[in-house]
């Protein structure tokens, strides 16, 4: 079981899951294509546009299609009812499960760091609560999503239906094997951190595609983002974190 929370400079993210289930027919999501209640209905839109000025796009955020991504996620859809109240806060918060929804910022910095453009196929491992996968939703990505625990992958998959992200890709699985019948894959982003980085991960990265992972032992993590070139890969390290550990048969061996 992992633990409740993980650090990023003192603040963190949730972790990521196993268990292979077919995939479902493939189909691709616009952000112009998915059905929301206009702005000016939702009561919280002034406190989105609150938190990503005063807490991603102050602290160096400045990818304006990620800004507008973040400005338009409900996050309060997407925590407990008893969490709603600092759902725009920038911490991760309880979600049930022993995992958290991810901070904001660390949401913003990852996407930001993948260089998304519409169209591109995205693999997040670790669905989680949906957040990060609403994100890439709205930057117009095709999305697949693995998470290993499968109530809360039951769960997060009707929520994100609910607010209109219907044409994702969803699977409950083990993402340290990543999607290979999906692959190749644009941008691959990681939500918790193997000891290394997992080599099926690599292997379906399309050349000049970026993965974002933590990777290190607990206590001893960096973010780096790993761009693959035709003559292999390399790597650059964005800044020390401290992620849940990445759970899975495969990460233990098996």
């Amino acid at each position: 079981m992992r633990t409740a929370l993980a650090i990023l400079l003192a603040l963190g993210v949730q972790g990521c899951r196993s268990e292979k289930q077919p995939p479902p027919a493939p189909t691709l999501a616009g952000a112009e294509d998915l059905a929301r209640p206009a702005a000016s209905s939702d009561p919280t839109a002034a406190e989105r546009q609150r938190m990503v000025a005063e807490t991603i796009a102050s602290r160096g955020i400045t990818d304006e299609r990620v800004l507008a991504a973040m400005r338009r996620v409900r996050r309060h859809e997407l925590v407990p009812a008893d969490m709603r109240a600092h759902a725009y806060e920038d911490r991760p918060l309880p979600i049930g499960f022993d995992v958290t929804i991810s901070q904001p910022y660390i949401v913003a910095a990852m996407t930001a760091a993948a260089q998304i453009a519409p169209g591109e196929r995205v693999l997040e491992v670790g669905t989680g609560s949906g957040y990060q996968a609403a994100v890439l939703a709205e930057l117009g990505a095709e999305v697949y999503s693995i998470e290993i625990i499968e109530p809360l992958a039951k769960r997060t998959h009707a929520d994100l239906a609910r607010l209109g992200y219907e044409k994702l890709h969803l699977r409950i699985g083990d993402g340290y094997r990543g999607w290979p019948e999906a692959a190749p894959f644009d941008a691959i982003i990681v939500t918790a951190a193997p000891e290394t980085i997992p080599q099926p991960l690599i292997d379906q990265l399309a050349v000049g595609g970026r993965l974002v992972i933590p990777v290190g032992k607990s206590g001893d993590q960096q973010l780096k983002v790993l761009t693959r070139d035709a003559k292999g890969s390399t790597s650059e390290t964005l800044m020390d974190v401290r992620f849940v550990p990445m759970t899975g048969e495969s990460q233990r061996g098996g």
